[in-house]
């Protein structure tokens, strides 16, 4: 493997680290959906690089579903989404940006030694990429638990299986048919939890998570 194919595979998955960080920094709903577009072409960018280092002609296909899903699709939907249940812009971060950013930077550090060392033997842009990968997978569910908007989650879950395509794709040998299945997985779920923010905000006029336990609280009360 030459050193331009090793370096280019880890610049994109890098890149995909950097989106994550990016995503738990963002405190404002529109700029979130157009970064989670950016971290999607990183994703389809990376997947159509192993594919050229795999020789895996049906990467090609994972990469051009997940461009045209993930970041194109999906973004588009949940503006519109967004637009229709008139969503404030702001995000609710449990605990502050800078707390958030720096577990992110521990969780980063703890999967790099994790599974660098778990991997000791695997091929080394195989091991590379799966750390990145792992890294990706824990700030999503970080986004996931630190965000109070029910919109903002369904983000962060995206970006976390956005990790497990990445590992799935260093993984030399995945069927094709279990990347679609993944992908088509992700998009069906995504036009339930469309429809059930619909229905959140028609029974609680708000998607924001806390507000809706409140309201629960006081109607217990």
């Amino acid at each position: 493997m030459s050193n331009l194919a090793f370096d280019v595979a880890h610049l994109l998955a890098g890149g995909l680290v950097l989106a994550s960080f990016i995503l738990l920094y963002q405190d404002r709903l529109s700029g979130l959906i157009h970064v989670f577009a950016l971290h999607a072409c990183l994703l389809a960018l990376s997947v159509g690089w192993q594919a050229w280092v795999q020789q895996s002609p049906h990467l090609y296909l994972t990469a051009v579903i997940a461009l045209a899903f993930k970041a194109i699709v999906i973004p588009v939907s949940l503006l519109r989404i967004m637009r229709r249940l008139g969503i404030h812009r702001s995000i609710d971060i449990i605990g502050g940006v800078g707390t958030t950013m720096l577990l992110g930077i521990g969780l980063v550090a703890l999967s790099m030694v994790v599974m660098l060392r778990a991997t000791e033997f695997a091929d080394p842009l195989a091991r590379e990429d799966l750390a990145f990968a792992l890294s990706v997978v824990l700030l999503g569910m970080l986004m996931m638990v630190t965000r109070r908007n029910a919109v903002s989650q369904v983000i962060g879950f995206m970006s976390l299986e956005n990790g497990l395509i990445l590992a799935a794709a260093g993984a030399k040998g995945m069927p094709l048919v279990v990347e679609i299945s993944v992908t088509f997985s992700i998009v069906i779920a995504f036009i339930v939890i469309g429809i059930f923010l619909f229905r959140i905000r028609e029974h609680f006029d708000t998607v924001d998570v806390q507000a809706i336990d409140d309201l629960r609280g006081e109607r217990r009360e």
